[in-house]
């Protein structure tokens, strides 16, 4: 099976073209299609792993289903059968992988949220004694569990560049109070539900991030949504603090980057087949754990 690069559909308007998604301008509506892309370092590498489109898709669909009744959500519909005609030849290129979603005014900030400390909260933990200006208990070790989820936004780059932390303040300044308020809030809420269901499901749902925009309906989540691309997923029973955790998101991947010493500066090295097989599997593996079902690809 080969991966999916880009997507080329030469009678369609191309709207933007992300580190994984590839969006068209249908009408009213977009079609967001997950290529087989991957990034690391932000930079999306020289190969794909094949498939891994339609896991991000069919996990954000499970995801937008289980928190419907939470916020409302962008998807239109994800049945091919239902697009557009001027979109039915590309069906099966489409099946599985794209999504037809209404178009919202993005906010420019997407909203993390942490419940462990990893990652880059982990490096300024040590660094700060805090993660993102919000002071932690001193004694910490990497992979703890938090008192209490935090809330930790980030930039939103429009141009592949690095998304940078900011506090809560410089959030309010760049989308307002209400906004900011009722993003966090949501955001947290969101995280508490997911995070108890991934966790009768045997993972751990360590932090993740949300996008959210506005249509006439108010605000509503968009993009993608917990899967290993936006989100750090472990397995339960192999959680040890102390040490870097085993894990189901692209870590698997920089950590092959680190290993041969990549300067992390374009070109972006292509991955050797062992590693585009084994990322597939935990792909395929997350989305097993969490839905309860195979995903053929």
């Amino acid at each position: 099976m080969s991966a999916l690069i880009e997507t080329e559909f030469a009678d369609l308007v191309l709207h933007a073209r992300g580190k994984v998604r590839d969006l068209y301008s249908v009408g009213e509506y977009l079609l967001l299609v997950a290529t087989d892309r991957i990034s690391a370092f932000d930079h999306v590498l020289g190969s794909g792993i094949p498939g891994k489109g339609k896991v991000l898709t069919q996990l954000s669909l499970f995801w937008f289903d289980f928190l419907k009744d939470m916020v409302p959500n962008h998807l239109v519909t994800a049945d091919v059968n239902q697009y557009p005609a001027e979109l039915r030849e590309y069906k099966d290129e489409l099946a599985g992988r794209s999504m037809l979603v209404k178009r919202a005014q993005m906010f420019p900030v997407e909203c993390v949220v942490r419940g462990y400390l990893s990652g880059s909260g982990w490096k300024d933990y040590q660094a700060t004694g805090a993660v993102c200006g919000i002071p932690l208990a001193a004694g910490l070790s990497e992979g703890d569990r938090l008192p209490e989820p935090i809330f930790t936004p980030a930039t939103k780059s429009l141009d592949g560049e690095h998304d940078i932390n900011i506090g809560f303040n410089e959030m309010v300044t760049r989308v307002g109070a209400q906004s900011a308020e009722r993003l966090r809030s949501l955001s947290l809420a969101i995280y508490s539900k997911a995070s108890a269901y991934a966790e009768e499901r045997g993972l751990i749902l360590a932090d993740t991030k949300f996008e959210f925009g506005t249509t006439a309906e108010g605000i509503i989540l968009a993009d993608e949504v917990l899967t290993p691309d936006s989100s750090r997923f472990w397995p339960r029973d192999q959680h040890r603090p102390g040490q870097q955790q085993p894990s189901f998101d692209k870590q698997f991947v920089r950590d092959y980057l680190e290993s041969i010493r990549w300067n992390k500066q374009a070109p972006a090295p292509a991955l050797p087949s062992e590693v585009v097989a084994r990322t597939q599997q935990k792909y395929l593996e997350a989305y097993r754990l969490l839905t309860g079902k195979s995903l053929s690809i």
